[in-house]
This record gives structure tokens, C-alpha cells and sequence, in this order.
């Protein structure tokens, strides 16, 4: 008899009520053991990955002020340009086993675990056991999310609320909880304190799936949604309200915004001015004297996105974001498509198609604002494709397997196997370098999966081989990926995880391994670490002359220099305060002249170190001071004494 290809009318929804086996705990141990290892091997070599960040860890730890704003300084002079959620995980950590770099990575990649075990928990609620596993395997060797939850940047934290906040609509949609939806909602708000708007591009996947499938009334289902939205604003306005209250005097200025003010951070900087550009709203930002843009790439009046490579349908196959995500985006996409055709004619609440909605329309949605943003666009960003993408693989792979018997589905599976080959094909061949002869082993594997998928997946021993190389194919070059990953060294502000490519995107960013001479590897961008990095000054944190004179001035800000990039290295490496005029990049008007003259007049800022000055506003600063104070060189730095007026 020929196999036909059925539609899927009901999902196998009664799975995830029949108790589960031993060997499926055993399977999910596995895969979340492996997880946390490759997640914290070789994690101390990160150092203190994004000094900028780590420098308010430390801040954050010395006042509770300085705590609850994300303060890039213990005298709260500045905030950093994000929420404080994703610190305050940090931080605290630092609070109870003390500042390293283990105390402040650890939780991160803690993070990327349970980000991993709720993906493996939402698939398993619709789908097989192997869909889960598939899926979690998928999202934890992506190759960004592989570095960013062995970082310090907000995206671990953002992740791991948006895949819990999907998990929890997976659950209301079983039964029309209010509960559960609400509870969506409130993680989506917690995560707007990590990275903001972000938080918001998956809101309407989620509604989206509530909305289609939820098994009660229509107009049951919006005031749920409606409810789930005030969760949303609750969640993430308690906290925008109380830094709005706040009398500005005894508070930070708020990083990033032009006015003081989280509103304007909101909507402007890292909300319409990342879509829209610097027209759209946000501060205009340079990029530091000397770096050079790629082609398509815009300084000032696109907010500076060049670090990702123009805007366009290609944004996330470039050679910057490619080697990031991609390698299974594709695959994913046309899965999206097999798994809606599968379920086209079952009920409205069937399960397995929401899930489908859901994490598409995370996939589709995150995809195309990351390519068609004209703002600041950093290829780290993409780490929030990665559930989707998974989740799409888990559940789409494995419902076409499950029907390899029809040649529908084989020929479907054959296609994509060979797509997904030739296209990491395509990114290897980016790095000719690095493991060359792989390209070749993808090939190889790519055509056996494809012959035995072809010949006879409906026999056991040929779909245990088409099994295991469809697997190899998708996975042996990111496996690959990781593995770099994990054996290199990243800091600053722009990491990406792998092999550099040739045009890995400008600075900001640094990254160190075992490159194909056994030397070290370096794809370009400031060094935010020894040399204070990134905007502003470039002091030699490394010099024993310099650092002592830091720790032993005496006063509340051991110094001050333009820019917190600069200053977080200089605080981390002498554990004394250092100001950080204009905060990341120099461009906020803090402090302003008259209040730092008045700082300085009371005897609470020793030092200012020169050597630089940011895009931003604050040259008079420095102005003022080469004008005022005399200067000395100590270990190659050049250091104003501020109780030392000229003559």
C-alpha cells in the first residue's frame, strides 16, 4: 500500500499528559548537564567580558542607589543606557560570593540552562519527546547564544523571561488560563527591564497563538489578552515610575536618554531610534575616531547600525550576523510552512498548530525588525531568534519524520537537509581557515542523509542513518562553532561567537583565540579591558604606577575620565572610583561643567585622566581642565591633577 500524507487534524496533545519514562528524564538530564558545561567551560578566561557592565556590577555592589538604577559608578553620576534588571541578577551574585568574573558569569549562563529546560518544556507540552529534545539540542549550540549566555550583557536575562513568558502562553493555551496568560504577561514586562522594547517584538506571536486557539470564547480570549497586557505594563512600569518620581538631584542621570528622563530612553534611544534611526528618536551616535564603516553602513543619522551590516532581507545572512544565527534559519522558515500545511484542516484549538503560530511568529517577526532596523544593530542581538528557530526545528522536523513513510515528506525533508547543507556550506567557506576540511564532512553527511531519506526512511536500520546524518548536517558546524566559542576570549561591546570572518563588523568588540598560526586571534574593535577601551581615554590599567596612583588618592572619585566605557576598566583594575563624564560614550550631559568644577572645588575627584574624548558633549570638560590643571605622564597616561591649578 502507498503511504499518504496525512494532515495532522489533532497533535499528539495527550503526550504531555502520559507520565513520562526514564529514559526521558534521563535524556532531558543529559542534555541540560551538557548544557551547563559547555555554558561554563573555560568561563573564567571571559575575564570581565563587557567592561561597561561590569564596571556598574562593581558600582552596583557599593551602594544601593547605584543598585537599584544601574549605575555605571558608586557615586552615581550616570546610569548605564538599559534597565538595571539583568545587573541586579549580577550583582547580587557579586553581593554574596564577592566581584570576579565567575561571580558574574555564573548566573548567565545558569540562565542559558533554564532558558534551554523551559524550550525543552514548552515543545514537550505539544510534541514528542525527541521534538523537545531536538529543540533544546538546537538552542544550546547556537553558536550567539553559546557566547551570550557565557556574557554579561542583558540578552541572557531577556532570553530566558521571553522563552518563559512563551512557555507560560503554551500553557494557558491548553485551557484558557487566565493565570497562566497573566503570568506571560508579567514576564514580558520583567524583561522590558532587561532590554526594553525588545522585550515587546515576540507580543504578537504569543497573543497571536492565545488568540487563534485558546479553548473558550472569543471575547473571553481579548479580555484575557487585555488582562495579560496590564500584567505587561505593571511588570515593567513599577519601576519606570519610581525613577520617574524620583527628584532627579539625589539620582543618577539616565544614561542613554536626552532629557534625564526613562520615557525618553524608552521611546527614543532604545525604542523608535533603534527601528527608525536617529530620526526616529534617540541620541545620535558616532562612531570613535578611526573606525572605519562597512559598505551601506551609516554614521550619525542612522545610529550608527553599521556594527551589523545594512538593513535588508540579507541583514541576517551577512557575514557579520550570518555565522550567528543562521545556519538554521532557512530551515527552520520552510519547516514553519511544512508543520501549517500539516495542521491546515485541524480544530481551531488545536495545540500543536499554536504552537507553531507562536514560536513562526516569533521567528518571523524578531527576523524582520533585526533586518529592516535602521538603528544601532548589533549581530548579538540575534540570540533572541535562537527559541524560535529551535523550536521550529524540534517541532517541524519532527512532525515531517514522523511521516517519512509518504514521499511527501521524505522528498520535503530531502530538500531542506540539502538546503541546510549547502547553506552552511556557504558560511564555512567565510572562514576558509578554520577547520577546512569540514565543509567536506557536511557535504558527505548532507548526501547520505539525503540517499537514505530518498531510498527508504521507512526502514529501520536506513532511518536510524538518515536520522543521525540529517542530525550531523544541521549540527556538526555549529558544534564546531561552539567548540571556538568556548576556547576563545571576548570583550567589549560587540562579541561574536566563532571563527572571525573577513568583515566581521567594526569595533567595540574583541575577541582572542588559537588562530591557524597558534597565535591569537583578534577580530578587531576596542579592547574595553587593560586599556580602559572603548570610548574615551585610552589609560593603561595595567601599568603598576598608574593603578596604585588611583588607589591612593584619597577622595570619593579616585579620577575621571570621559566616557564610562573608559572608566569601568580603570575602576576594575585599581577598585577605586572613576567617574565616567557622559556615561557610555561621553554624549550625556553628565555631570556639566559647573557641577563638575564644583566637585572638584569640594575635593571629591583627584584625577582626570586625558588621552581621549567621546562623540558626545563633554569636550568642554576636558577643555576646561588642560586649561586649569597641571599634567604629568604616569605609565604612558596622561593625568591632570585637580588640586594642582596651573601656575
Amino acid at each position: 500500500m502507498t503511504a499518504t500524507l496525512a494532515p495532522a487534524h489533532q497533535a499528539p496533545a495527550a503526550v504531555a499528559e502520559r507520565p513520562r519514562r526514564r529514559t526521558e528524564w534521563i535524556a532531558l538530564a543529559i542534555l541540560l548537564v551538557a548544557t551547563a558545561v559547555l555554558y561554563l567551560w573555560n568561563l573564567g578566561a571571559e575575564g570581565w567580558a563587557n567592561t561597561y557592565y561590569a564596571g556598574a556590577v562593581r558600582a552596583m555592589t557599593q551602594n544601593w542607589t547605584a543598585f537599584f538604577f544601574g549605575s555605571t559608578d558608586a557615586g552615581n553620576t550616570v546610569t548605564v543606557d538599559k534597565p538595571p534588571a539583568s545587573l541586579w541578577v549580577i550583582a547580587l551574585s557579586a553581593r554574596i560570593f564577592g566581584l570576579s568574573s565567575w561571580s558574574m558569569l555564573v548566573p548567565q549562563a545558569l540562565m542559558g540552562v533554564g532558558a534551554v529546560a523551559l524550550l525543552y518544556a514548552a515543545v514537550r507540552r505539544v510534541a514528542s519527546p525527541a521534538a523537545a529534545l531536538l529543540a533544546g539540542g538546537v538552542f544550546a549550540l547556537t553558536p550567539i547564544a553559546v557566547l551570550m549566555f557565557r556574557y554579561n550583557n542583558p540578552d541572557a536575562l531577556l532570553v530566558l523571561l521571553l522563552v518563559a513568558a512563551a512557555y507560560a502562553t503554551v500553557r494557558a493555551i491548553e485551557r484558557a488560563s487566565t493565570r497562566w496568560i497573566v503570568l506571560a504577561g508579567a514576564l514580558i514586562g520583567f524583561a522590558f527591564l532587561a532590554k526594553m522594547m525588545q522585550a515587546f517584538v515576540v507580543i504578537p506571536a504569543l497573543a497571536l497563538a492565545y488568540l487563534v486557539a485558546a479553548p473558550t470564547g472569543f471575547w473571553r480570549r481579548v479580555r484575557q489578552l487585555l488582562a495579560a497586557g496590564l500584567a505587561v505594563v505593571v511588570a515593567a512600569g513599577w519601576w519606570v515610575v519610581i525613577a520617574e518620581l524620583w527628584p532627579a538631584s539625589s539620582r543618577p542621570y539616565i544614561g542613554g536618554s536626552e532629557n534625564n528622563s526613562v520615557l525618553d530612553l524608552t521611546f527614543g534611544y532604545n525604542g523608535l531610534g533603534r527601528i527608525f534611526g536617529q530620526g526616529g528618536g534617540g541620541r545620535q551616535m558616532e562612531p570613535p575616531a578611526g573606525m572605519e564603516l562597512p559598505a551601506g553602513a551609516e554614521a550619525g543619522g542612522g545610529g550608527f547600525g553599521g556594527f551589523g551590516g545594512a538593513a535588508g532581507w540579507s541583514r541576517l545572512f551577512n557575514e557579520q550576523a550570518g555565522g550567528q544565527i543562521s545556519w538554521l534559519l532557512p530551515a527552520a522558515l520552510a519547516l514553519l510552512v511544512a508543520g501549517l500545511a500539516l495542521t491546515w484542516r485541524a480544530a481551531r484549538t488545536d495545540r500543536l498548530r499554536a504552537s507553531l503560530l507562536l514560536w513562526g511568529g516569533w521567528t518571523v517577526v524578531t527576523a524582520a525588525v533585526f533586518s529592516f532596523a535602521q538603528g544601532i544593530f548589533h549581530p548579538y542581538y540575534t540570540v533572541a531568534l535562537a527559541p524560535g528557530i529551535a523550536a521550529l526545528a524540534g517541532i517541524g522536523g519532527m512532525q515531517l519524520w514522523r511521516r517519512r513513510a509518504a514521499w511527501p515528506a521524505r522528498i520535503t525533508l530531502s530538500v531542506i537537509t540539502a538546503g541546510t547543507a549547502a547553506w552552511a556550506v556557504v558560511l564555512l567557506s567565510r572562514t576558509p581557515d578554520f577547520v577546512p576540511w569540514l565543509r567536506w564532512v557536511v557535504i558527505a553527511v548532507a548526501a547520505v542523509a539525503v540517499l537514505a531519506l530518498l531510498i527508504g526512511a521507512h526502514w529501520r536500520r536506513l532511518a536510524v542513518v538518515a536520522a543521525l546524518a540529517v542530525l550531523l548536517t544541521g549540527g556538526a558546524a555549529q558544534l564546531a562553532y561552539a567548540a571556538d566559542t568556548i576556547t576563545s576570549t571576548h570583550n567589549g561591546g560587540n562579541p561574536t561567537a566563532g571563527p572571525a570572518t573577513a568583515d566581521s563588523g567594526p569595533g567595540g568588540g574583541m575577541r582572542f583565540g588559537p588562530g591557524p598560526d597558534g597565535g591569537r586571534r583578534d577580530d578587531g574593535g576596542a579592547n574595553q579591558g587593560g586599556a580602559g577601551g572603548g570610548f574615551g581615554s585610552r589609560a593603561n590599567a595595567s601599568d603598576p604606577e598608574f593603578v596604585a596612583l588611583l588607589r591612593n588618592a584619597g577622595t570619593k572619585w579616585a579620577a575621571a575620565t570621559t566616557s564610562a566605557s573608559s572608566s569601568a576598566g580603570l575602576a576594575l583594575a585599581s577598585g577605586a572610583d572613576v567617574m565616567g563624564i557622559g556615561g557610555f560614550n561621553g554624549a550625556d550631559p553628565a555631570p556639566t561643567l559647573e557641577q563638575f568644577r564644583s566637585l572638584v572645588a569640594a575635593g571629591e575627584v583627584h584625577y582626570f585622566i586625558g588621552g581621549g574624548g567621546g562623540p558626545g558633549g563633554n569636550s568642554e570638560i576636558a577643555t576646561w581642565v588642560r586649561d586649569t590643571f597641571t599634567s604629568t605622564t604616569v605609565g604612558g597616561t596622561t593625568v591632570y591633577d585637580l588640586t594642582q591649578p596651573v601656575g
